[in-house]
């Protein structure tokens, strides 16, 4: 964590401790940091936008992207662990999903916010 003193008095310290409780703790607000990371990749927003309207395969979404089934299993593999999909196995193959609503809300209000 980060303990650097600011350099600066305060113009307004009674808004500053109106705030300063409601600040997340400083892990979250890296680990916020961190999903949005993941989430800056345009391939990997091209995934989670293709999963928003369907489960898919893996050589589905290779087709539907014109990208490589290596490229598109390495990708999920990082939404994976980020937990913005999830995958199920069906017989042989393996499909993908979003994870929860949460990740088809957040693409749908960054959508609306860009189209602004």
């Amino acid at each position: 964590m980060d303990n650097k003193q600011s350099d600066c008095e305060a113009i307004n310290f009674e808004l500053i401790e109106k705030i300063r409780p409601k600040m997340p703790e400083q892990t979250l607000l890296y680990e916020l940091s961190d999903f949005f990371k993941v989430m800056g990749d345009g391939t990997r927003i091209r995934l989670l936008w293709a999963l928003e309207e369907s489960e898919m395969c893996v050589g589905d979404l290779a087709v539907l992207l014109n990208m490589t089934k290596s490229a598109v299993s390495h990708q999920l593999k990082v939404l994976r662990l980020a937990k913005l999909v999830r995958s199920q196995k069906k017989g042989k193959n393996v499909y993908y999903s979003l994870d929860d609503y949460h990740v088809k809300t957040i693409l749908e209000k960054a959508l609306e916010h860009v189209c602004e």
